[in-house]
């Protein structure tokens, strides 16, 4: 039998993502009330500009007081989508104080402060959920946290941020510069004006943070996560992985050590083989591998951003929320028993593309395989070409650490036939 009284929600924000959380929650309120057992009803939503219009949202309900919304005592559930660190903290543990559960989008929040959050809200018995924090509508979190709860993940790599993968797939497509596609990507609304957050690879380290926390269940913060923008890469450098047969993401990357004992977690750009699923995501869209004992590869795929995405998620949360409401439990919280040690990049083994600007002249390549080899990295292509007394040479290696790469470029740089290091580059998903 359906309760009648309505389970009572405070939204707080109403941009893009909150105004289609909104307009959901009206014109499919029938159907959430069937799936959850009661109806909900929106009972009021913080925002900062309240003269503007906000169609299908009565004017009553706007508020610019957040902490009294949240503070009301009768909020069944509160849904966060402001973003940002505070107040957004402060409001969600001031909710959890006053008897709601939270579900939230916030990625940089949680990547920060997820461990103090997830204890505010266990310590009053509360839910803390975020599958839109991660890859917008693509159902990752909760396979994660919940299908996956059996087996041992060793491995999540993916696309994780929908703007960059759109500039990367317009440089590797139509041959264009990254400040042009940079700029096609802002008219068409995929990047903000300032889309710092998006190229230097913020964004997709808040969610790795996240990611790797759950797949290992071990508390990684952001700081943890080795971070590398994609503003470098050069139209030259799709040229190199064509050349390869790969082509450049900028990837997300948390894995286990082959011994176990430790784990890592980074953003930056790789090659990848044209023949790796990952190389043929397209435009926006993301995209992620998993990889577990039990269950082998598994790949999640679909929009990672937008506002009717983004709030499919959150109201996927909200349902399963206030159903624990109405049963009197809570879902899952944070599993960091593992607390395994955080490793950081020097640690991680890959391949490397490496290009160099050398003379032409003979004994170039004899001196910079020497290097290669007192270093311990075994190289397993080399590729030359040179005109005038100039040259590049462009070396693949075999696996090797990233420390003992880093020793060999520092050495390769005091070489006199060796004039720069034009670009350097992972290579990933073999």
């Amino acid at each position: 039998m359906m309760r009648t009284r309505p389970l009572k929600v405070a939204l707080l924000g109403c941009g893009v993502v909150g105004s289609e959380v909104a307009r959901i929650m009206t014109t499919h309120a029938d159907d959430l009330a069937a799936r959850i057992g009661a109806p909900v009803e929106l009972a009021g939503v913080a925002v900062r500009r309240p003269d503007k219009v906000r169609e299908g949202i009565p004017r009553e309900l706007i508020t610019t007081d957040a902490t009294a919304l949240v503070k009301r005592g009768d909020i069944d559930v509160v849904v966060e989508v402001i973003g940002g660190i505070e107040p957004a903290r402060s409001l969600i543990t001031t909710a959890f104080e006053h008897g709601a559960s939270v579900v939230s989008a916030n990625k940089a929040l949680l990547a920060q402060d997820g461990a103090n959050l997830h204890g505010v809200a266990e310590a009053h018995g509360k839910d803390l959920y975020y599958e839109a924090a991660v890859a917008g509508a693509i159902p990752l979190i909760r396979p994660l946290r919940e299908s996956l709860a059996g087996d041992k993940v060793n491995r999540v790599l993916g696309i994780v941020n929908g703007t960059t993968n759109f500039i990367l797939d317009k440089m590797d497509s139509t041959g264009a510069g990254y400040q042009e596609a940079l700029d096609e990507a802002t008219a068409l609304g995929y990047a903000e004006a300032d889309p710092t957050a998006d190229v230097e690879g913020f964004d997709a380290a808040a969610k790795a943070a996240i990611l790797a926390g759950i797949a290992f269940h071990t508390r990684v913060r952001l700081d943890d996560v080795y971070r590398e923008g994609m503003t470098e890469v050069t139209a030259a450098d799709f040229a190199s992985a064509k050349g390869m047969g790969c082509t450049i993401k900028l990837l997300a990357i948390c894995e286990r050590a082959g011994d176990g004992a430790s784990v890592t977690a980074r953003v930056h750009p790789a090659m990848i083989p044209l023949s790796h699923p990952l190389a043929s995501v397209r435009g926006a869209y993301n995209a992620v591998f998993v990889e577990s004992d039990a269950s082998g590869q598994l790949m999640f795929y679909g929009p990672g951003a937008g506002g009717a995405p983004t709030a499919s998620a959150v109201l996927g949360d909200l349902v399963a929320v206030c159903r624990n409401r109405l049963s009197g439990t809570t879902g899952p919280g944070e599993s960091a028993y593992a607390a395994l040690p955080v490793s950081g990049m020097g640690d991680v083994i890959t391949r490397y593309h490496i290009s160099l600007d050398v003379a032409d002249k003979p004994g170039v390549l004899a001196q910079v395989a020497t290097v290669f080899a007192e270093h311990g990295v075994s190289i397993d292509t080399v590729r030359q070409q040179g005109k005038d007394g100039e040259a590049s040479l462009v070396v693949v290696t075999h696996r090797a650490s990233d420390a003992a790469l880093g020793g060999t470029v520092e050495a390769l740089r005091k070489l006199d036939t060796v004039r720069g290091v034009a670009s350097i580059m992972r290579v990933e998903g073999e």
